[in-house]
Parts: C-alpha cells; structure tokens; sequence
C-alpha cells in the first residue's frame, strides 16, 4: 500500500513508500493531514512539479457495500471497502408522513402545486444518495492521487419486453443511478471503462483470485477484489501488491426536527436532529481525556452538555461531555479504519510480509 503525495499547493504527486512518507516527515520536508475520508496523506513543505505515471481507479457497485481500488501498472496503491448509504429512503418517508400529519391541522396551510415537482425530471432521493457516495468517494481521492481513468462494473437491470419494447430499461432505479453516475465521472474529466459481470469474473480466474460468498465480510475477497481487477486491466497490474484495505463508514446528520415523533414521558417532545452540537459540528473526531478518540454526537440543552460515540461502532459513551474537555481534531465524512491484510513485493508474489496492527480511527491532522 503506498501513501498519497500532494506538494504545498495541494497538486497530487505519485504516491510513495511508507518507508519515504517517514523519512520525509522527519526530515521536515512535509506534514501529516487527512481527508474527509479519514485516508492518511502527506504534504510537501515545497512545490513540486508532478511527473505522474498510470493510475486507475475501478469501482464495484453494491447495495450494502462496495468496493473501490487505485491501481497503478505495478503496485496496488489503496483498497475501500464502503458501506452504501441506505438511510435516505426512511428518512423521505418519516418527512412524508410527518408533512401530511402536519396539513390535516386546522392552523396549518394548504399545500400548493405551484412548488412542486410535478413533470419535472429528476432521481429519487434514495437512488440520487446512494449513487453520488459513489461519485464523492472519487471525487475526494482525486485530491490526493492523481489517476485519470476509471473502470466501473456496469451492473444491468432487471428488464422484460413489453408493448413498446423493453420495459424497465428507463425508469429502474439501477439504470437510472448508473447513468447517473457515469454522467458524474466523465463531468471530472476521467475517462471511464465499462466492464459487465462476466468479464469480472473473468480477469478474476485470469490472475488467479477467488472472491468470498460473504459479502458483509472485512476482506479483500468480498468486493475489493473486483475493483481491483477491473483497475488492473487498464493499468496492467499483473497480481495484488497489498490486500490490505480501509473500511469507510459514511457519516450520517439527521435533518433538523421541531421536536421528536414519540413524546417522552411527562408528554414532553425533545428537540431533535441538526448538524451543531454547541458550536462542534456532528461527527467531528474529537479528543478526550478520559475516553480517547470519539466522534461528537447529539446536545443536551439543560445540562449544556454534548455526547460522545465510539468511532468504530458509533456506540454513545456519555451525554454529560463538556465541549472545553474536547480537542477538536477534524470534522469527517466518513469514518474508516485499516483491515488486515498481506503485503506481498511488486516484482513477484514472494512471501508476504507482516502487516501491522488494525489502524486506529486517524491520527492528529496537520
């Protein structure tokens, strides 16, 4: 695995060695920083003009999780594996019910159709949110690797005939979304490739990879291993360097309520929702005394308090945190951490070397 390079003026350089990134970190020469991915990245105190050799990225869409690799023509540079955001259609369903109970009051207004979206067109929220994760996840590692095409496994829907043709081909969700995506991809100026399912499985059996049957599985072989084969065949990449790979989490911010749908008890209806907890935006990566590295959750008003969550499970530790006993580190949009894997040499399969421990959350930013 190599570690991202961008100069003083935030260009993407050719990934290095972490054996590089350490010595020019001590040397001085560059800073330690992060993404909004939570990805790990070094910049140079100094400009430098870039000499960029081949980087692809390739992605393997998914309805729980995906995979996303960079792949150079000999070294495999980052592996994802991201959970796919499924919380949007919930939510525009709770609005709905919500917006409804609300016109059946007296005091509340008629609705009007002139506001509305009647016959105009557009993608469903849940289809719209699911397939730009996609398109933001490339769109952040293009700050830091500086890759220029982009294979995609090209997932068909589910169509029949029917009087005109074929049903299904222009309204279905999946084909909706991945035209979507497609139209995305070339707006950023990459140069997309499209490769079907049979012709994954087939660069699989051609570099001799298996894929598990589990797909919720923290590996390599549940779906990076797809994106890395389609990455390599454009790049070339003949096996694997590091199966190593980082797990991404997105953050999730809910829309900011009057108060909750259930009352507690006393009749009392809590405000809910928001981005800002006292002034910390939610899902900031925080450091506390007593419990480490945690994200920042929702505000208790009475007690001038916020919560705070584990960063891997999102599991609340307390509600009575003070926002002086926090040091803000950086707000993130997704949450991910390094899964064990092997680390194999570029110029042949080799023995593979050991690999270190399950990385923590991230470490301070620059």
């Amino acid at each position: 695995m190599r570690i991202p390079v961008v100069d003083t003026r935030g260009i993407a350089l050719m990934p290095c060695t972490p054996a590089k990134a350490r010595h020019l970190l001590k040397s001085g020469n560059a800073r330690p920083k992060r993404n909004k991915l939570g990805l790990f990245y070094v910049q140079l105190s100094y400009e430098q003009e870039p000499d960029n050799q081949s980087l692809v990225a390739g992605i393997d869409p998914g309805s729980k999780f995906e995979g996303v690799s960079v792949v150079g023509t000999k070294d495999t540079v980052i592996n994802l594996m991201v959970e796919a955001p499924d919380h949007v259609k919930g939510a525009v369903e709770a609005r709905r019910t919500m917006r409804r109970a609300r016109r059946q009051r007296k005091w509340r207004r008629p609705k009007r159709f002139h506001n509305r979206l009647n016959r105009t067109q557009r993608i469903p929220p849940s289809t719209r949110s699911r397939w730009e994760a996609k398109a933001r996840i490339v769109a952040h590692l293009r700050t830091i690797l500086p890759f220029t095409d982009v294979a995609v496994e090209d997932v068909q829907a589910v169509t029949r005939k029917g009087k005109g043709g074929t049903w299904n081909g222009s309204f279905s969700p999946v084909q909706v979304g991945k035209e979507h995506l497609y139209q995305l991809l070339r707006e950023m100026g990459l140069t997309l490739h499209l490769r079907e399912g049979w012709q994954t499985k087939e660069l699989r059996e051609q570099h001799g990879l298996k894929k598990t049957k589990s797909k919720s599985k923290q590996s390599f072989e549940s779906h990076a291993v797809d994106s890395w084969v389609l990455a390599a065949s454009i790049s070339g990449a003949e096996h694997p360097t590091c199966t190593r790979l980082w797990y991404m989490v997105p953050a999730i911010l809910h829309r900011r309520q009057l108060h909750r749908l259930q009352a507690s008890k006393g009749g009392v209806r809590k405000p809910y929702g928001g981005t800002r907890s006292l002034g910390v935006k939610r899902g900031t990566l925080v450091e506390h005394k007593k419990y480490g590295r945690c994200t920042v959750g929702g505000v208790d008003r009475k007690r001038n308090t916020i919560s705070l969550h584990e960063y891997r499970t999102n599991t609340r530790l307390t509600q009575a945190a003070k926002v002086e006993t926090c040091r803000v580190l950086t707000w993130l949009s997704w949450r991910s951490w390094l899964i064990r894997g092997k680390h194999t040499s570029s110029k042949g399969k080799g023995s593979p070397l050991p690999s270190p421990n399950e990385g923590t959350p991230v470490s301070s930013p620059g």
